[in-house]
C-alpha cells in the first residue's frame, strides 16, 4: 500500500519504516543499516518525503561535539500513525468483502 502526490511516491510501507527506524536510532544511517538499505537511498527518500510534505516529516542537525544526530518531527509522527490506521481500515475492508483473503490457513480458512 502506498499514497502518492502528483504523481510521485510519498509515503509507502517502507518509508514508513525507514521514518519509525529514525524514531528509534536517531539516525538515518542507523536506520537505513537496520533494513539492510544504503544511507544514500534512505536519505533520498527522506529528503522527497520532506519535500512533498507540508511540514517537514525529519528534521536533521550536523556536526557538534556530539556528531549529528535526526529526528522525526511531530508531522512525522502523524504521517506514522495515519499510515497504520489507513492499513489497519483496508484491512477491516477487505475482510468484511472476503474474510478468506485475510485468513490463515490454521484458521481452517
Amino acid at each position: 500500500m502506498w499514497l502518492e502526490k502528483d504523481g510521485e511516491t510519498f509515503i509507502a510501507w517502507g518509508r514508513v519504516t525507514l521514518l519509525e527506524r529514525i524514531r528509534e536510532h536517531g539516525s538515518i544511517n542507523a536506520a537505513a543499516a537496520s533494513m539492510g538499505m544504503g544511507y544514500r537511498h534512505a536519505w533520498t527518500l527522506v529528503e522527497q518525503m520532506n519535500r512533498m510534505s507540508p511540514k517537514p516529516l525529519v528534521e536533521k542537525s550536523t556536526g557538534g561535539s556530539g556528531g549529528g544526530g535526526t529526528v522525526l518531527t511531530e508531522e512525522g509522527e502523524t504521517v506514522i500513525r495515519n499510515f497504520w490506521s489507513l492499513v489497519d481500515g483496508f484491512r477491516r475492508w477487505m475482510g468484511d468483502r472476503d474474510p478468506r483473503l485475510w485468513s490463515s490457513p490454521e484458521n481452517g480458512a
